[in-house]
C-alpha cells in the first residue's frame, strides 16, 4: 500500500505522541528529543554532538507544515553533569516545550493528520520524511518522524513503531 497523502498520527497520552493535537489555527506536534548533526560519527566528542531539543511544529487544518519552533536546550554531556537538576538541559527543554504548547489558543490534545515535510536546523533533520523500508523497491511504504525516531506504516492507523 502506498503512503497516503496525509499521515495520521494517533494521540497517546503519557507516551511519545502525548503532545499533539489541534488549536485555533490548525494542528501541532510537540516533543523533546535528542539529535545529532547529519554526518556525525560516534566516538570522541559524541557527548557534545548529541543535543537536546524542544520542538513545536505547527500545521494548517489540511496538514501542511506552517512553521516550527526548534530550540536547543543543551548537550548530552551537560545533561549528564546536571541530571535531574532544575537547570538541566532536560528541565529547560521540557519547560520550553510546555510554554510553547500552553501558548496555543484553544488547544486540544488529539490525533492529527499531517503531510510530509522536512527542514534542517543546526545540521539536524527535522520532519516527517517518506522512505522505503519494505521489500518493494518500487514503492515508498514508510513515514519517519525525525529526529524523534517514530515510524508510521500500513495500515496507516496513526500507531507508530520505534
Amino acid at each position: 500500500m502506498a503512503v497516503p497523502e496525509i499521515i495520521p498520527i494517533a494521540y497517546e497520552p503519557n507516551h511519545r505522541t502525548g503532545t499533539i493535537g489541534r488549536f485555533a489555527d490548525g494542528q501541532f506536534l510537540a516533543s523533546v528529543t535528542y539529535a545529532v548533526p547529519e554526518g556525525h560519527r560516534y566516538g570522541e566528542g559524541s557527548e557534545d554532538a548529541r543535543r537536546l531539543y524542544a520542538v513545536l511544529h505547527r500545521f494548517d487544518f489540511e496538514g501542511r507544515h506552517v512553521d516550527s519552533d526548534i530550540w536547543c536546550a543543551g548537550t548530552w554531556d551537560e545533561q549528564q553533569r546536571d541530571r535531574g537538576g532544575p537547570d538541566s538541559p532536560l528541565a529547560r527543554a521540557e519547560a520550553r516545550m510546555a510554554a510553547l504548547v500552553d501558548a496555543l489558543p484553544r488547544r486540544e490534545f488529539q490525533g492529527i493528520g499531517i503531510r510530509p515535510f522536512r527542514l534542517t536546523v543546526d545540521n539536524v533533520l527535522f520532519g516527517l520524511v517518506i522512505e522505503r523500508h519494505g521489500g518493494n523497491e518500487d514503492e515508498d511504504d514508510w513515514a519517519e518522524l525525525y529526529p524523534d525516531g517514530l515510524g508510521f506504516c500500513e495500515p496507516w492507523d496513526g500507531e507508530y513503531s520505534t
